[in-house]
Order: C-alpha cells, then structure tokens, then sequence
C-alpha cells in the first residue's frame, strides 16, 4: 500500500563489472498502485501525481494487471525531435484540470517500467532483482505507451548505450546487483551519468532563501552566435560559509537591470525561469544582477534546448577567460539518437 519510498542510486564515475544495466531514463520517478479500477500514482517523494497524468492512469487499467505495484519513469517524447522533453514533462505539472487535460493530448506521457513490487496478493519486494524481471517481462500487454525498459549484462553494450542513447535525451546507466532485494528509499543501485565541462559567463546570483546577506544561486549564461547573452543555467551548491563570502565577493560587480543583457524581462526573469516558478509558489525568482564580466567553469551534465538540464556544479574561476569568449559552440553536442529505439530495446 502507498506510500513506497522508491529504492534509489548512488553515483559512481565508471560502469561497474558484473551487473544488470539499463538506460537511465531523465523524467518523473513513479511508483504505479493499482488494484482494480483504482490508480495511484507516486513520486519520488511518494506525494501523489496521478492527476496531472490522466492519460498515464487510462495505460495502466488498459495494459497492466488488476492487482500490481510497479516502479518507472514517466517521460514525455518531443513533438520537434526524436528525444525525450523534459521541458514538455515539467509544463504537466498545472494546478488547472482543464490544461491539464489539455496536456494530456498535446504531450502525452509514457510509462517505461523497470522493477515490480507486488502482483496481486504477492509481495516480490524479498525475491532477487534477476526473478522481479522475469515477473515483470510477463506482465505488461504489448502495443500501448506502458514499456519495459532495455536490460543487459553485457558491460560493452552498456557502455554503448552509455554514448548513443544520450541522444535520445537520456541522461546514463544504471547498474543493479541481480541478486539484491527491493529495498525502499535505501541506495543500493549504481548510476553513472554524464558530465562535462564548460565556462560560462556569470551574469548574477539569487539570494539565499536566508536572506540577502548569502548567495542562493550562480546566474549562467553563453553567448549566441548573434552575439546575445542567453541563459542557461544555475550553479547552486556551495557551503553557508561560502555562500556569505560570494556576497562580497561579488559585490563589485552589482549593477542595474537598465543596461543588463536581462534588463528587458521583469525581475530577470527569462520566459523558462519564470514557467518554472509553479513548483515554489510564492517564492522571489528576482535577480542581483553583475556585469557580465566574469567567467567560470562548471560542470554540467547534457544540455536540453538551449539550457542545462540540472544544476550545474561550481568547478573554478577562470580569470584567463574572455566573457565574449563563451559561446555554445564548446559545448559538446551528442549524436541525435531516436526514443523509439530505445524503447524497442526492452
């Protein structure tokens, strides 16, 4: 019964030996209930998000069985391009039925399922990972958006997948121990993900839901071949001490939005930065904003559209670098690889 702490990964910075891999799928964690007519879906917080995908619940009564507990991913495949679109998912989250449903038609989303918790009175969750699969391969019914991840033990092919299906919008690998039990909110599995780096120009920093004595998050940004300043990202985790040095640190460079290259949006906003604000309700997205004179490094996973995917990681300073300097073009820029390949491979 709900709520079911997902078991989760810790991250290693190789694929390891002697393992069952499957590609990391970059969306919603979900642990699916049903029994009967009955659907709940959870998040990876266990909070409950089967309104948002209607369509999702509608594929669970149609192709799962009446009684199970399964546990995926819910991703949502671009309508401009043979990936996943993680930006699509996050527009799912809307406190409006109607928008709601309107989503649900526009950018559906699909369930890709990799482990099976319960089938009608049974509780796998003691039985090794290597039986839950075999369970788990026999019970969905073929030809709807309910999928069952791709799995190998075979090392080579996992690092093969590790390269193609970032180009898919996938974000690593995941390695499982085949003999290990399912063990809620414990991290026992392995993820090996992406990271690269890249300098980027700083052009701001959010205040510390402290208070403005302490830096919350780096503003990134890179040049376009136009010569426009877009903004990609954050960098976010720096100790409190740290933080409050950052102040500081950066108070020579606190300028006006009148000049800035992000004067033009209210508060700083960008039109992403502003849709994300749903998920903080009530929370100040403004902006101290620098001129745009310093460069840092970062690491970042992949990159989505025009942005970081996630929360870029604070590597180093680079006074040798020119701002101007730090356009898209030193990004690396994987291979297109098709979504439905993908899912074919499970």
């Amino acid at each position: 019964m709900p709520p079911v702490d997902p078991m989760l990964a810790k991250s290693a910075p190789r694929i390891p030996a002697d393992r069952l891999y499957e590609p990391k799928w970059d969306g919603f964690r979900a642990i699916v209930y049903r029994d009967g007519d009955e659907v709940e879906i959870g998040s990876r917080n266990t909070k409950p998000m089967q309104r948002y995908f209607p369509e999702v619940v509608d594929a669970v009564k149609a192709y799962l069985p009446a009684q199970c507990v399964v546990d995926g991913e819910i991703v949502v495949a671009s309508q401009e391009h043979t990936g996943l679109d993680f930006e699509a998912l996050l527009q799912r989250v809307h406190p409006a039925e109607s928008r709601v449903r309107l989503l649900a038609e526009q950018t559906p989303g699909l369930l890709v399922l990799f482990d099976v918790l319960a089938v009608g009175d049974e509780d796998l969750t003691g039985r090794p990972l290597s039986e839950r699969r075999a369970v788990l391969e026999g019970l969905v019914r073929p030809g709807g958006p309910v999928y069952v991840t791709a799995q190998t033990d075979d090392r080579d092919l996992a690092e093969r997948w590790f390269s193609q299906f970032e180009g898919a919008g996938l974000d690593g690998i995941v390695a499982k121990d085949p003999s290990s039990v399912y063990e809620p909110g414990k991290r026992t599995m392995t993820k090996v993900k992406h990271e690269r780096t890249a300098d980027c120009v700083l052009a701001g920093y959010r205040p510390h839901t402290s208070g403005p004595d302490a830096v919350g998050s780096l503003l990134l940004g890179l040049y376009t071949d136009d010569g426009v300043l877009a903004s990609v990202g954050v960098a976010a985790s720096f100790p409190m001490a740290r933080r409050r040095e950052l102040v500081t640190e950066l108070a020579p460079l606190v300028t006006s939005l009148e000049g800035h290259p992000w004067g033009a949006s209210a508060l700083g906003r960008t039109p992403r930065e502003a849709e994300q604000s749903r998920w903080a309700r009530g929370k100040d997205l403004s902006f101290v904003p620098l001129r745009p004179e310093r460069v840092v490094e970062v690491a970042y996973d992949h990159l989505e559209g025009d942005r970081f995917r996630h929360t870029t990681q604070f590597r180093r300073w680079r006074p040798d670098r020119d701002p101007e300097s730090c356009t898209y073009a030193q990004l690396e820029e994987p291979v297109s690889y098709d979504l439905r390949d993908v899912l074919a491979a499970g």
